[in-house]
């Protein structure tokens, strides 16, 4: 391809990315080191027939004023990434001086606010991942292996939960885990506490957050292997058949290799989309239990007081921690492709 023809080919995405993902991105970091102005007081003096007081109150004009010349608000650098509902790097400190060790240390450190949405984040992301992409894998076989006239319902009911609108399922799945649900029951008569409640438990919310994401995001991991599973050479199959290959054999050493790019792109998109779990939360009520870096954004930006400067700077520090996360998969596909092309 010529590279004027290139160019106009690519120019159209490049635009686009340029407006909507570098431009975006550009101005939530500017806004980050950026805060609002403080309001400008000023000392006025109240005279009457018994005396002079002194009072302070806000200058209304001067105020406007400020914020008129400098609408972007005053320049802090990286003050609020160190802040307390940020980095809390003083607090850490302090912390640390007065813990009685590790644990104690992490056990206060997660009552940060930011550490506990980053801990709960981390914990979301790094086992829903996973877990999802394994049971898509093993619903794609099992879909796979049965008679062509049972695929097609099968295939609908392993889409029933990217069918379902989000909300609507994790609701459904809120009502069934209440104490009159029938999973609420059921934990209840397993756990032989008949006043145990799920939405009152911090580890069971997570476990309960965990099993919807996993439940929601595997039908994803399902469409793409099963596709790539109609990709797998025959071929080969049949002549690990011919050598004596067990099933467990075929799929280790022909499939699965086979699947491996399809791994990795989904592993990056299940990374970036877990990262910035929201709308569990939401549905589930959850906030009390469980907070993400996607819900400290809402709550920053939620409310009589829109706290901009501090949603901007957890967004970088989430934009951060998808790339740190990514860092691994994007490296083994750089390498796999440096292979390749050598």
């Amino acid at each position: 391809m010529k590279h004027r023809t290139f160019l106009w080919f690519f120019l159209p995405s490049a635009t686009a990315m340029f407006l909507f993902i570098a431009l975006p991105i550009f101005s939530v970091v500017t806004q980050s080191v950026f805060a609002p102005h403080e309001q400008v007081i000023r000392e006025v003096e109240n005279c009457s027939v018994f005396g002079c007081t002194k009072a302070t109150q806000i200058d209304q004009e001067a105020t406007q004023a400020l914020r008129e010349a400098e609408p972007m608000g005053r320049y802090v650098g990286a003050a609020i990434y160190a802040d307390r509902n940020h980095l809390a790097l003083s607090e850490i400190g302090a912390l640390w001086n007065r813990s009685s060790g590790p644990v104690d240390f992490l056990g206060q450190l997660l009552n940060l606010p930011f550490y506990g949405a980053l801990a709960f984040t981390l914990t979301y992301t790094l086992l829903v991942t996973p877990l999802a992409i394994m049971l898509g894998f093993l619903i794609a076989l099992a879909v796979n292996a049965v008679p062509r006239f049972f695929r097609g319902p099968m295939i609908f009911v392993s889409l029933l939960p990217m069918i379902v609108t989000p909300l609507v399922g994790a609701l459904i799945l809120f009502w069934m885990v209440d104490a009159r649900g029938i999973l609420g029951a059921v934990i209840q008569m397993m756990a032989g506490d008949p006043n145990l409640s799920v939405k009152a438990s911090t580890p069971l919310m997570w476990t309960m957050l965990i099993v919807y994401g996993i439940w929601s995001t595997a039908p994803f991991a399902f469409v793409i292997y099963y596709a790539g599973l109609q990709t797998v050479p025959q071929d080969t199959l049949e002549s690990a058949m011919i050598d004596g290959a067990s099933r467990w054999e075929r799929i280790r050493f022909v499939v699965i290799p086979h699947l491996l790019p399809l791994t990795t792109f989904m592993a990056l998109i299940k990374i970036m989309d877990n990262f910035r779990v929201f709308e569990p939360i939401v549905s589930f009520s959850a906030s009390a239990h469980a907070q993400s870096l996607s819900y400290f954004i809402y709550s920053d930006l939620g409310g009589e007081t829109r706290l901009l400067s501090s949603a901007a700077a957890t967004s970088v520090l989430t934009i951060l921690g998808v790339v740190v996360l990514l860092s691994p998969v994007l490296v083994r596909t750089w390498r796999s492709f440096g292979k390749g092309a050598a």
